[in-house]
């Protein structure tokens, strides 16, 4: 019974992340069109007090805006939305593969070629500076200053 316990275990950690279960309800769960795509009838059309068309008119009016809103937006996913999804996940990769194949190497290259390089500099810098400034704080710590209020 452990045995078959662990299986199931390992088999749901193996899962391949691509099948994962997705939500179907709540499709944006990092909120990242909160403000973006939220445009409803009320925030594009609106008659101020006193130049109202008809009643049914305002009706029709947000009807159609609606609906058509909806339709458009599923018609263009439809259409549109695997396309630019194979585009955006080769981008995406594109990016990915950039950075672990370019970008981190030539930084953790730089980081180790320039870590010999501030050796050197700072030899320099301990062996010619750090004397002439000693120095130089030795000559001037004998230096007083007396600050007197004239009348």
């Amino acid at each position: 019974m452990a045995e078959e316990h662990r299986e199931l275990e390992e088999r749901i950690i193996i899962k391949d992340q691509h099948t994962k279960e997705i939500d179907l309800v709540n499709r944006d769960p990092k909120h990242i069109n909160e403000d973006v795509v939220k445009v409803d009838f009320e925030d594009v059309i609106a008659e101020p007090v006193g130049t109202y068309s008809f009643d049914g008119v305002w009706k029709t009016s947000y009807t159609t805006f609606t609906v058509s809103k909806y339709w458009c937006y599923r018609l263009l996913s439809a259409v549109l939305g695997i396309p630019l999804a194979v585009v955006w996940g080769f981008l995406f990769a594109l990016i990915s593969f950039c950075h672990i194949w370019a970008v981190v190497p030539c930084i953790k290259s730089y980081l180790i070629e320039i870590q010999c390089v501030s050796r050197i500099y700072s030899l320099c810098i301990h062996t010619f500076c750090d004397p002439l400034f000693e120095a130089l704080a030795k000559i001037c710590s004998n230096i007083r200053v007396a600050v007197r209020k004239e009348i």
